[in-house]
């Protein structure tokens, strides 16, 4: 135990020396070695190697190359998004601005947010999911972020630094859930991933590219006791390494008196928005996370589109 202690702490240290010295370099330079390092994690990682190239040919009918090629560029896109998290732990507004060059659907935010019950804003391991609520707190919205503690009390430490720069609250899934009802009380955003196979939350099976997947139910349940809007909300790369946040038509939750239905209903709907995203842009989702892990038999209802 304490071996394993040891080293969370020498993986702490060598990650802050990359943090300074990525943080002092250009960050055209930055880019191109985060480039090269995830080209080389795609070939020494074999476990996430396969996994990804094992989900890509499960749901995609393209040749073996093309899915490869996706998977590599899967490797390179985390790489690059992880060298602009350096960057961001010290990025001026301005500088901000610079990297997110364009906006697409904000006004559907702000329409969610006008009907005064707040918003769960619906986000994904895709693109640059961290940048995509700092974007936000740095242009005068306000707050919270839903966020699991990592298991080294460091690492989650230096994570909130990130995720709190503009003003945000993090909230841990251990805390107490009145104040996410404060935080929807008073009007203000929600940020929820909610894109992942997790067994220590509730979820359902709904359909996702064709196969059952155990998807989280909170954003929905949520959204279901405290009348918030649902907003999916995408912070995606262009090909010139600058950014472009689109929020998709927000989900209005209606209340049919099945409240069972309702939630496997909005569950599927926003897991048909994420697939869409991850249809155009399949290099910018996660694909190395085991989504389809968890199999049908262990809930009773399963939901197809």
């Amino acid at each position: 135990m304490a071996k394993i202690k040891t080293r969370r702490y020498y993986i702490y240290y060598c990650i802050k020396i990359a943090f300074f010295l990525i943080g002092i370099i250009p960050r055209k330079i930055s880019i191109f070695i985060a480039d090269f390092l995830g080209k080389s994690a795609f070939f020494l990682l074999k476990k996430y190697r396969e996994t990804t190239i094992s989900n890509l040919n499960s749901v995609f009918s393209q040749a073996f190359i093309r899915n490869r090629r996706i998977a590599e560029d899967v490797f390179r896109n985390m790489a690059k998004t992880g060298a602009d998290w350096i960057k961001l732990m010290s990025l001026k507004k301005e500088k901000l601005d610079l990297l997110v060059t364009g906006t697409q659907g904000l006004e559907h935010l702000d329409r969610a947010l006008d009907r005064g019950n707040g918003v769960i804003l619906l986000a994904s391991h895709f693109g640059n999911w961290e940048l995509l609520s700092i974007y936000l707190w740095a242009h005068g919205y306000s707050g919270a972020v839903i966020a699991k503690r990592l298991y080294f009390h460091k690492y989650t430490e230096f994570i909130e630094r990130l995720r709190s720069r503009f003003g945000a609250y993090v909230f841990y899934r251990d805390e107490s859930p009145k104040k996410l009802l404060k935080i929807l009380k008073k009007g203000s955003i929600l940020g929820i991933l909610a894109d992942q196979d997790v067994e220590s939350v509730d979820g359902i099976f709904v359909d996702f590219f064709n196969k059952p997947a155990l998807t989280p139910t909170a954003p929905v349940k949520l959204g279901m006791t405290t009348e918030a809007t649902l907003v999916p909300s995408f912070m995606i790369r262009n090909p010139d390494n600058t950014y472009k946040l689109v929020i998709d038509k927000p989900i209005i939750l209606e209340n049919t008196g099945d409240k069972e239905g309702d939630v496997r209903r909005y569950t599927q709907e926003w897991t048909k928005v994420l697939e869409k995203y991850i249809r155009k842009y399949p290099e910018q989702w996660v694909w190395m996370h085991r989504r389809w892990k968890s199999t049908a038999d262990k809930n009773t209802e399963t939901i197809t589109a």
